[in-house]
């Protein structure tokens, strides 16, 4: 019997691929881009007919009471969100790790929690090795310190992935990422 909560490896999400674009006159909602950690969630938003995603908030994570899901469900009725795109972290190899589970986890839950609530919601998983990476070194770049970084740098993940999202639906590239299935 097929796990309801299939969540394919990415580009293998049941045939499909993330949108890369509405036709023209459609209202294109937004888009969040999540970062999720172990102790914080990043979160990143835009307008998916923008080319700029923007740093939100990072959220506690809190996975007894799960709050900070509850949180993020509010933001995507409130800025009327049409897909979310949540990092999948790997190895360098491509391999899965305890954060790939991690994400997956909070990626399948996420889903579950729409579609009980009555949300239609898009949730993906995106490859995001290295994005932590590079949002450590742009926050360097622009002048702040290390020991502030962690304030931040979930968010600046979230619009790492969130940009790599936007950049690729700009340059009508396909957009390699598994759609979380809930059955």
């Amino acid at each position: 019997m097929p796990d309801p909560h299939q969540v394919p490896e990415p580009g293998h999400a049941a045939g499909q691929q993330a949108p890369a674009g509405k036709p023209a006159g459609a209202c294109p909602g937004a888009l969040l881009g999540v970062d999720v950690g172990a102790a914080r969630v990043g979160v990143a938003v835009a307008q998916a007919d923008s080319g700029l995603a923007l740093p939100v908030s990072t959220l506690r994570r809190d996975a007894k009471k799960n709050s900070d899901r509850r949180i993020l469900l509010k933001m995507v009725l409130d800025r009327q969100v049409t897909d979310v795109y949540i990092g999948e972290p790997k190895s360098l190899s491509g391999n899965a790790t305890e954060s790939t589970k991690m994400a997956r986890d909070y990626a399948i839950s996420l889903a579950e929690e729409a579609h009980e609530a009555g949300i239609e919601l898009g949730v993906w998983l995106i490859d995001e090795r290295l994005s932590t990476v590079s949002a450590h070194r742009a926050l360097h770049e622009a002048g702040r310190k290390s020991r502030s970084h962690r304030e931040v740098v979930d968010q600046a993940a979230a619009v790492e992935i969130l940009q790599q999202v936007l950049d690729r639906k700009h340059n009508q590239v396909p957009i390699q990422a598994s759609r979380v299935v809930i059955r």
